[in-house]
């Protein structure tokens, strides 16, 4: 048995199965308008990393009580190209 699968082969009536679909079909909705919100988010959230990098390359974060560090701006990650960010739902991932 693999840790991966997750499945478990249940007898169910046609009453739970159809409340089952009903409520998966309810999340799936709830799901594709939680991820619309989160690409909505996409400029603001760069505008976010970007104040975030100006902030600790410009005062710092704190390492040791009011002892504080500055970030070279040659340390900071980079963005790989291609990559965006977007919302995990693990179990309405079918491709795993």
């Amino acid at each position: 048995m693999s840790f991966k699968n997750l499945f478990i082969k249940h007898d169910l009536s046609p009453e739970v199965r159809a409340w089952l679909d009903k409520e998966i079909a309810e999340q799936e909705e709830r799901f594709a308008k939680l991820e619309k919100t989160m690409e909505d988010l996409a400029p603001t959230r760069e505008q976010w990393y970007q104040e975030f990098f100006d902030r600790i390359t410009t005062i710092g974060f704190n390492v040791d009580g009011d002892d504080k560090m500055k970030i070279s701006p040659a340390d900071l990650p980079v963005k790989p190209a291609g990559r965006v960010d977007r919302v995990v739902w693990k179990h309405g991932v079918d491709s795993e």
